[in-house]
């Protein structure tokens, strides 16, 4: 039997906790908790709770080094950006308009590969360098 959908509530504080199992968060499901919290959040907010959340949950996976600063803040910006000009979409009309978001290199619009894989960027967020 398929376990019942959590509630919105329920993914967001699972994601603030920790709850989550890294094994099955994938890419997609971090832009659209994302999208999400950003719809429940101010910005400020989203991304303190967002971040909170991804570091518990990558220190779970016994992985904390991965957690990423600017891909992080990069992402939760372009996304909340994007979700402002949507005027009321749907995650699934959102995504269905936006879906360069779900290509992790979509970054590297703005951001250089090398860029983006340096430790300070891991670290810290880093504005992306003109292109």
């Amino acid at each position: 039997m398929k376990p019942e959908p959590l509630s919105l509530e329920k993914e967001l504080a699972a994601l603030e906790s920790g709850a989550l199992e890294p094994a099955t968060f994938p890419h997609r499901e971090h832009v659209r908790l994302a999208y999400l919290m950003l719809g429940q959040h101010p910005f400020s907010e989203a991304l303190a709770r967002f971040s909170r959340g991804l570091k518990l949950l990558t220190a779970k996976a016994g992985k904390p080094e991965i957690y990423h600063e600017t891909l992080t803040v990069a992402f939760l910006a372009l996304i909340g950006e994007r979700r402002a000009r949507a005027e009321q979409a749907s995650w699934e009309e959102f995504i269905a308009e936006n879906p360069d978001l779900l290509d992790k290199r979509c970054l590297e619009r703005w951001y250089h590969a090398a860029e983006l894989a340096s430790d300070i960027a891991r670290q810290t967020f880093v504005l992306p360098r003109r292109r």
